[in-house]
């Protein structure tokens, strides 16, 4: 037996009430569709008279939210805190919605954070994505468009921020969630370098949280060569395990600080 779909409902059959859910529902439709067109293109940003790549509305939402970030959730950068101009690819863990700023505090140049598509589809936060040059993702890490975007980003010589676990982490321990691929191919491709960056301790309103920058790296020797993906998968366990090493060092450094105060006080 055939099965049919029961035809809509005329508008003249609607309530008054039902055609006015309807209209929302369709013009919310068109905004998001409008939404989604503006963020498969990614906004450049030239250069300008010194060379930098400088994000107006990014310069402003520094100044805003900066202090509250700080107020709220305070934190200490440690290691390589000044990043240079030009092209580089931020490479860190994930815990919460602010980890945004650790990134925007190493540069005055703007970065170009890749954000799941679903929040570059919102309201609010799609327009600010498209001021800052937001890259829109898909949460399985299976759209071939935003590595291509990311890609002509970096050859503007632009700067690209990401967490490759592609969600934050909400888990216990220290482990990480598994990471997507990608950013090893974006490295390689535009033989740009790495900054790798950890944040050592769950972010928790009012107390100090630990993040350390590690210096620039690159995967230089996969740069010019025919790879399988075999390598790529290799050239991305470099960099996940760049991180526990940054985080290892980090708790080291520490371990010994507290041993010897310790010390200290026994004498």
């Amino acid at each position: 037996m055939d099965e049919t779909k029961e035809p809509a409902p005329s508008p003249e059959k609607l309530s008054h009430k039902e055609r006015r859910a309807r209209k929302r529902a369709e013009r919310k439709a068109k905004q998001r569709a409008k939404r989604a067109e503006w963020n498969k293109k990614v906004r450049l940003f030239p250069a300008n008279k010194k060379g930098k790549h400088i994000m107006p509305f990014m310069s402003f939402l520094r100044v805003v939210l900066f202090p509250i970030h700080y107020f709220v959730y305070p934190f200490r950068l440690l290691g390589n805190k000044k990043v240079p101009d030009g092209a580089y690819i931020y490479y860190g863990n994930h815990y919460s919605i602010w980890d945004i700023f650790y990134p925007a505090h190493t540069t005055r140049e703007g970065i170009h954070f890749l954000a799941k598509q679903s929040i570059l589809e919102s309201p609010v936060l799609g327009k600010w994505g498209q001021r800052i040059g937001a890259i829109g993702a898909m949460r399985d890490g299976s759209d071939i468009r935003t590595l291509m975007e990311a890609i002509r980003v970096l050859k503007n010589g632009e700067k690209v921020s990401m967490f490759p676990e592609g969600t934050r982490n909400k888990e216990k321990g220290d482990e990480f969630l598994p990471f997507h691929g990608g950013a090893a191919l974006m490295g390689i491709k535009t033989e740009t370098p790495f900054i790798p960056f950890v944040i050592c301790d769950r972010p928790k309103p009012f107390h100090l949280t630990h993040v350390v920058f590690g210096e620039p790296m690159e995967l230089s020797e996969y740069y010019g060569r025919k790879l399988s993906p075999e390598d790529y998968e290799e050239a991305e366990e470099k960099l996940k395990n760049r991180l526990y090493e940054l985080r290892a060092q980090y708790r080291a450094k520490r371990a010994r600080k507290k041993g010897g105060k310790k010390e200290k006080k026994e004498k």
